[in-house]
C-alpha cells in the first residue's frame, strides 16, 4: 500500500468513526425526547444543514427499541471527536432531566 492508498484508507476510516459517533448521538437524543436537529442547531447556529445527522436520523430506531446509551458514553464519543460545544448542550440537558 503506497502513501496515497493508505492516506485514503485512514480518511474513509475516520469517516466512517464520526458517522458512528453521529447516529449515537442521534439516536441518544431519540431516547431521551429531545431534537437531534435542533440541538446541532443550538451547538452550532452560524453552520448549515447537517447531511451526516440527517443520514444518521434515517438509521435510528423508535426509543422503546433501542439500546441504552449512557451520558458518560456519548460525552466521551463526543470529546473523542473534538464536539465540545455539543457536549455541552447535551450535559446542560442531562442536568436538567436529572433536576426533575
Amino acid at each position: 500500500m503506497n502513501n496515497k492508498e493508505l492516506e485514503e484508507k485512514i480518511v474513509q476510516n475516520y469517516q466512517k468513526d464520526e458517522n458512528m459517533m453521529i447516529l449515537v448521538f442521534a439516536q441518544w437524543c431519540i431516547n431521551n425526547d429531545l431534537d437531534p436537529e435542533a440541538m446541532y442547531k443550538e451547538a452550532y447556529p452560524s453552520q448549515a444543514e447537517n447531511h451526516a445527522l440527517k443520514n444518521a436520523l434515517e438509521l435510528t430506531v423508535p426509543k422503546k427499541e433501542a439500546g441504552e446509551i449512557p451520558d458518560h458514553t456519548l460525552l466521551g464519543v463526543l470529546d473523542l471527536f473534538g464536539n465540545n460545544e455539543l457536549a455541552m448542550i447535551a450535559a446542560d440537558h442531562m442536568t436538567k432531566r436529572k433536576k426533575w
